[in-house]
């Protein structure tokens, strides 16, 4: 089903890789009317990403349309100018100045629409930090996520861009505030989000169990545990199942179903915190129960006794898994690899909302665009002429894939 919950609302994005694509996708799923801009004449060079960044374009700029002009010259400005006339919201994840320099920023654009709000994705927010370069990993490291991640000594990254899309997540959060806040005060106004800020947000529980407890962090896999049995076990057919045991009325549950007598009358393990005391030897001994049993049967098991477990997976797991199959969890992308003609279709996670009593999910309304895919369409709209469309392109003002240099 089309979501209308941001109809009317009409949206500039002027972004590229991660970050920005993703504000401007949860903008557009929820029902808002995404244009995104890319640099004439090739197009976002997210396009061109290899390796770990080959699918972010068609995995994060479906249900958008796509514009492509360059900035750089002055007729490319004035289109831009002149649809930001009747903008909402514009988007932009670019080093700092960089759309100063180009004439879009937020002071010339205000001037322009007074009404506009103005969302800068960046690395640091206001501060001695601010003109840095930042990426989603280095973050990780600088605010110590990566530290917490690995194991000791072996700082890791996390296993997906969770920063870049955190931090789109809270400029979001920003521009749905400036929105209503417009509504009383009939004035836009700059929003901010960043990677770094967003990075120490996650670390705000561990300073505050440092302060509670006095101790330092510790690196996740060598925490101190909050439950006994909260581990990976390895099955008797070699597969992997992650198990945790939450509550006392849970354990009661999980000794009974997979028939651990002896552990359940035992005194010493009557509560969680005296399990967590015993854990040197109880993990290996469930460990050794777990392993007389192949996968389906744990699972049966864990089910039945209705304990928080999972398989462990890997991405590709996703295509095909039940529950996003069944409930509309995936979406029918087209994924492309510089967003030619050329590619293929596959189901790719849908915004994780739903609505209503109907539960209703975004949809999809368009494929990624390819470069310029919408020139005429937009510029027609906001009263440019078929021939002026036409000279703007002799010009190389405007850009489309017919007119992309291979």
């Amino acid at each position: 089903m089309t979501l209308k919950h941001l109809n009317g609302i009409k949206v500039l994005e002027f972004t590229q890789t991660v970050m920005g694509p993703t504000a401007g996708l949860i903008l557009a799923e929820l029902g808002a009317d995404v244009i995104k801009v890319e640099p004439a004449p090739n197009g976002d060079k997210t396009r061109r990403l290899g390796g770990f960044g080959a699918g972010f374009f068609s995995g994060l700029n479906r249900n958008k349309r796509g514009l492509a002009v360059d900035l750089k010259s002055p007729e490319g400005r004035k289109v831009v100018h002149k649809l930001v006339a009747d903008t909402d919201v514009i988007l932009e994840n670019f080093a700092p100045g960089t759309m100063e320099r180009l004439g879009c920023g937020f002071e010339e654009l205000s001037h322009i629409n007074p009404r506009l709000i103005y969302l800068a994705l960046k690395g640091y927010l206001a501060g001695p930090y601010e003109n840095r370069p930042a990426l989603d990993e280095v973050v990780q490291f600088q605010s110590g996520l990566a530290w917490m991640t690995g194991p000791p000594g072996q700082p890791l990254r996390a296993g997906a861009s969770v920063i870049d899309i955190m931090g789109a997540m809270f400029g979001v959060i920003g521009i749905q505030a400036a929105i209503q806040e417009r509504e009383n005060s009939g004035k836009g106004q700059r929003v901010s989000s960043s990677l770094f800020e967003s990075a120490v947000f996650l670390m705000g529980t561990h300073m505050a169990g440092m302060a509670a407890t006095g101790s330092d962090a510790r690196p996740m896999p060598a925490r101190g545990r909050a439950w006994a049995i909260y581990d990976v076990f390895q099955t008797k057919d070699d597969e992997e199942l992650f198990i945790g045991v939450t509550s006392d009325q849970q354990w009661e549950r999980f000794v009974t179903e997979f028939d651990l007598t002896d552990l359940r009358n035992d005194p010493r393990l009557s509560t969680n915190p005296k399990r967590v005391e015993e854990r040197e030897w109880l993990l290996p001994a469930v460990r050794k129960n777990l392993q007389r049993h192949n996968r389906k049967e744990i699972e049966f098991k864990a089910e039945t006794c209705k304990i928080s477990w999972a398989r462990v997976g890997q991405p590709g797991d996703l295509f095909d898994d039940p529950h996003l199959l069944a409930t509309g969890g995936l979406l029918d992308v087209f994924v492309s690899r510089f967003g030619e003609e050329a590619g293929q279709t596959v189901g790719l996670p849908n915004l994780p909302l739903e609505f209503g009593k109907a539960r209703n999910r975004p949809s999809l309304k368009r494929q990624p665009p390819t470069v310029g895919e919408h020139n005429e369409e937009i510029l027609l709209a906001v009263g440019y002429k078929q021939d002026d469309i036409d000279e703007l392109y002799s010009k190389n003002v405007l850009a489309n894939n017919t007119t992309i240099k291979k």
